[in-house]
């Protein structure tokens, strides 16, 4: 039997489980073997080096300042951008493919960013590695306000069993983490660092105004806060329905509005993903968020070092 941590209880992943489930269903770019390598010119003031950025996709090399959009039906996309702020050009790289065996795995880290010309622009942020089911609007302009330009999800109306994938974790030995924005002074933020995968599954609508509510369908949350070496085939189960009143229930990263997610709604427009519900335990989903990130609490927030590898991720019916 294999035992896998979870928030506030151990879940017990047991072969009873794994012998019922009728199918492995991997996601396109899960097993993150292809990646589209970009090649991004840095604003001569600021060097005019040539940065790398990785994206999930068909296999190919990208040499231009465009904005990206998801190529080849992908449904991945990371914190890895290129910004555009007072007319400068910079880039941040924070997940990276790795080779693992015959192929490859992503890397998401956290590391400190900065970009300082003298008169103009002095702006340090520390940035964590996030992998996520949706898009990334470049180029982005800056740093306040920057969770907007995610696009957090994709339409989905089926209802698996359980997320499935191949892991490895280096957590940082500090106590506390650090904010830095990049507009005020670096802060200590109570709390050791870990990482973090979330599944949601959520029932959106769109009012008049292009407002985007949703009811939580489906919930499992992973919270990871000691380092560990390959683990394979690791699955977790999705809970539906209303899960408040359970042992294991965590406010801060299942809570309804947990993660403050954003995303585009028909016009285009980035809204803030309203939840104001649980859905019932048979209700079907339009949207799944899936995330990987290598820092808990939100933009800014986390310590340097902190490492999320993460490879053949699926979905169990």
């Amino acid at each position: 039997m294999k035992i896998i941590k979870l928030i506030g209880i151990l879940a017990f992943v047991c072969p009873a489980f794994l012998s019922a489930q009728q199918k492995v269903v991997p996601l396109k770019y899960g097993d993150m073997d292809q990646w589209i390598t970009r090649k991004i010119e840095e604003s001569k003031i600021i060097g005019g080096n040539t940065k790398l950025l990785y994206e999930l996709g068909p296999t190919q090399e990208i040499v231009n300042n465009e904005p990206f959009t998801n190529m080849g039906g992908s449904p991945w996309g990371n914190s890895n951008v290129m910004a555009k702020v007072m007319g400068i050009v910079k880039t941040n790289t924070s997940v990276y493919p790795e080779e693992r065996g015959t192929g490859y795995c992503a890397r998401l880290e956290t590391h400190i960013e900065s970009v300082k010309v003298l008169g103009l622009v002095n702006i340090t942020v520390l940035a964590s590695g996030s992998l996520f089911l949706g898009d990334m609007k470049e180029p982005i302009t800056g740093t306040k306000d920057g969770e907007k330009a995610l696009n957090s999800g994709i339409p989905f109306t089926e209802r698996p069993k359980a997320v499935q994938y191949d892991y490895k974790v280096k957590v940082s030995d500090e106590p506390d983490r650090i904010r830095l924005t990049g507009f005020s002074r670096k802060s200590t933020v109570p709390g050791r660092d870990c990482a973090i995968m979330t599944c949601f599954l959520q029932k959106r609508t769109e009012d008049e105004d292009g407002n985007i509510w949703a009811k939580r369908v489906g919930t499992v949350v992973v919270r990871y806060d000691q380092s560990e070496d390959w683990t394979e085939g690791a699955v977790y189960e999705i809970v539906y329905g209303d899960i408040s009143k359970e042992p294991y229930f965590d406010e801060e990263l299942m809570g309804l509005g947990a993660g403050h997610y954003y995303a585009r709604n028909s016009k285009g427009e980035s809204k803030l993903i309203q939840e104001d519900g649980w859905a019932s335990q048979d209700e079907t989903p339009t949207h799944l968020i899936l995330q990987f990130t290598s820092s808990l609490g939100g933009a800014y927030i986390g310590s340097p070092g902190n490492t999320f590898w993460v490879d053949n991720v699926s979905l169990v019916y």
